[in-house]
Parts: structure tokens; C-alpha cells; sequence
């Protein structure tokens, strides 16, 4: 049977230059990066932790903000930073130097709203409400011959805006009867270790059906789906996957092994799936913002502001931790209390944009994103 999808790809592969110039003047055939280039975008939803996820192991002053959370047991990277020992496949990637740490990035938007946060990242200007489109939606439709895919349960903002962004969604799983919810809900309340992660799990399902049910599906299925949706000469060249729940406020320890166990599950399950496109592929990984520089008094942290990034992929330059590290002292901190932020995450797409899927910089910096010519994309992400 005939797959609808891929003759489309193949007619618009056909139509090549004519329609690069057609849908954007200015585009040469060039631009869209024929070797067959493959970027995965990955979105944790809540505000992953990235002190805990790369912790500076040997600085005196994150030892006193972090207390009993400082993360005592990272594999060692480059003599300062350690990755959380869940992360074991991704260490392996660093050691192949195909894993590219970028410490303190946020989007522009410098407050503690998820929503906002989230809508400045996915939409690629400067502010909250700035568009109503995305920057990836944008960038596909600069690309006359590609397609991407999204998997998700609805379509991300990040990805709207172009009609060659097709939408994957798993069928939804069976919800736990509100009752049965009623009733467990005493019974964990009694635990003072259990109520606490009770309780934000009742507030991440709440989220999840207010939010078109995102989270359905768990990050390594996800990535796995995006893989194989993305292997092949004829297959979408970009592809987004989102996950939630790093909001963690409470028992942020055994929170964050599970999902950092579910994150390097899932960057195992694209390169498995990708096969020999792999050489070809970058995987950026970010979130919305970061968290405090300090724990607070349940065992956990709150929204913050720097954050931190991963690149990952056979096409990375990796094996090296990039960025700009401010430090945690008193004096560094942001309105003291967190990371502070030395690249902007506009700069980190544009870089990989440029160099991975060749997008001219002035489509860049009028289109794709708006405005900002003076955020200036970061250089030397990739191998050359």
C-alpha cells in the first residue's frame, strides 16, 4: 500500500529549488541542506534542574547551596562538571564526544511563569505572546522539501506554522478512576515520605487533561516513535518530542533519577532507531527555565531562571562542556537566588540551524526569529 506521506515528501523533493524560491525568495536548494540532515528537539515541560543534572561537582559554594541534595556520585566530564549518574548512556555519548553540555541558557523571558516561559522558548521571539506561530514551524516552512513530525498529543506551538508539520500522537492511555484517586488519596497522606509525591502527581495528572493530555506518553517511547518517523532518504528531517513533569518542588532526589533514567532511556532509544542517520543528527535538549541555586525546606527546589542544555548526536562537536559559566557565588547569582543566565537559547537554535541545516542568517534573524539580529548564533557546535 502506497504511504500518502512519502509521495508527498518525494514531489516536494522534486520540486527542489523552485519552490525553495517560491516559498521563500533568497533560499537557494543549497540552504536546505541536501545531506540529508536530521534535528530532534526535545522539550522537558516543568523546569528540568540542570544543577542537578550537570552539577559542578568541586565548587565549594554549590555544596553549601545544595546541602544533602548536592549530587555526590556524578561521572566525572571535565574535571569541574560530573552528569548525574542516571545519565550512563549519555556519559558514553560525552566519552565519544558526541555530547555537548551548554551551561547557563534561557530563553529571553528572565521570570518564573511556566506558561509564559514555555510560550517565549516554543514561539522564538523575545517575549511571551510574541507570535502565534513557531520558530520550528517557521523553519520548515523556509524548507521547501522538508517535513517535520511532532509527537504529541496536540500539536506544540513550537511546531505551528507550517502545513508540512504532521502530528504523531499515541493512543491515550486509561485514566485512574477520580474514586480509586479519593480513596488512595488517605492512605498516602498518612506517609510523610509519600504525601508529598502524591501530591504532585495528582498535580501533574490535573495539568496533563487541562493541557491536551500531554505527558501520555513516556520519553523513551516518544523519542523511539521520532526516530523512526525520521530514518530514511525520505523521511522528516525535523522532529519535536516533549515530556513533562520536572516541576520538582518536593523530593526532587527520587524524582529526578526516575526522569534523568527515562531521559538517557530515551536518547538511547533514538540513536538505536535512527540507524546510520545517527552521523547526521543532532538532538537538543532544553526546558523552559532552571531552578533555584539553593534547595528549599522540602527537599527539593523552586523556578528559577538559567538553566542548562544538551546537544547530542553524531554530528555534535561533544565531548566538552560550552557556555559561559557565571559561577554560584553570592555576588553571581541572579536577584540572588539563581543561575544566571550567559546565553541566550535563541543563540543555541540559530547555531544549530546555521551549521546543521545551512538556513541563511538573515532568515534567521527576521524570520525564524524575529528581531534579533544582536543574539549572534554560537559557533563551533558541530563537527566541521
Amino acid at each position: 500500500m502506497t504511504d500518502p506521506r512519502m509521495t508527498r515528501r518525494r514531489f516536494l523533493a522534486a520540486l527542489g529549488g523552485t519552490a525553495a524560491l517560491t516559498l521563500w525568495p533568497g533560499l537557494s536548494p543549497a540552504a536546505t541542506g541536501g545531506a540529508q540532515t536530521r534535528l530532534l528537539v526535545v522539550l522537558l515541560r516543568g523546569a528540568m534542574d540542570g544543577l542537578h543534572l550537570l552539577p559542578p561537582s568541586d565548587d565549594a559554594d554549590y555544596r553549601r547551596l545544595r546541602g544533602a541534595l548536592a549530587v555526590a556520585d556524578a561521572q566525572p566530564l571535565d574535571g569541574h562538571f560530573g552528569l548525574h549518574p542516571k545519565l550512563s548512556f549519555a556519559h558514553g555519548l560525552y566519552a565519544q564526544r558526541e555530547l555537548l553540555p551548554i551551561v547557563a541558557v534561557a530563553p529571553p523571558y528572565h521570570q518564573r511563569s511556566h506558561f509564559d516561559a514555555q510560550d517565549c522558548l516554543e514561539n522564538g521571539t523575545a517575549a511571551p505572546g510574541g507570535a502565534r506561530d513557531g520558530w520550528i514551524g517557521r523553519c520548515i516552512g523556509a524548507m521547501a522539501a522538508d517535513e517535520g513530525v511532532a509527537i504529541a498529543q496536540v500539536m506544540p506551538l513550537a511546531m505551528r506554522g507550517s502545513t508540512r508539520a504532521e502530528l504523531w500522537s499515541p493512543p491515550l492511555p486509561r485514566p485512574v478512576p477520580d474514586a480509586l484517586m479519593q480513596q488512595l488519596q488517605p492512605l498516602y497522606a498518612a506517609d510523610p515520605a509519600l504525601a508529598p509525591m502524591f501530591a504532585d502527581a495528582m498535580a501533574e495528572a490535573d495539568m496533563d487533561r487541562s493541557d491536551g493530555a500531554r505527558g501520555a506518553f513516556r520519553l523513551p517511547e516518544a523519542m523511539a516513535a521520532a526516530a523512526k518517523r525520521m530514518q530514511g532518504a525520505q523521511a522528516a528531517r525535523i522532529g519535536f518530542v516533549e515530556d513533562t513533569g520536572w516541576d520538582t518542588h518536593r523530593g526532587q532526589q527520587a524524582a529526578l533519577e526516575r526522569k534523568f533514567g527515562e531521559l538517557d532511556a530515551g536518547l538511547r532509544a533514538y540513536r538505536e532507531g535512527i540507524g546510520d542517520d545517527w552521523v547526521r543528527s543532532v538532538v537538543v535538549v532544553v526546558t523552559e527555565f532552571g531552578r533555584t541555586a539553593a534547595a528549599n525546606g522540602s527537599a527539593g527546589t523552586d523556578h528559577g531562571v538559567g538553566g542548562m542544555a544538551l546537544l547530542a548526536g553524531g554530528a555534535v562537536r561533544g565531548g566538552r562542556v560550552g557556555g559561559d559559566w557565571p559561577g554560584l557565588s553570592p555576588s553571581a547569582l541572579h536577584e540572588g537566588r539563581d543561575l544566571r543566565p550567559t546565553t541566550d537559547l535563541r543563540a543555541l537554535f540559530k547555531g544549530v540551524l546555521a551549521s546543521h541545516l545551512r538556513v541563511p542568517e538573515a532568515a534567521l534573524e527576521t524570520r525564524i526569529f524575529p528581531d534579533s539580529r544582536a543574539v549572534r548564533p554560537l559557533d563551533g557546535l558541530l563537527r566541521a
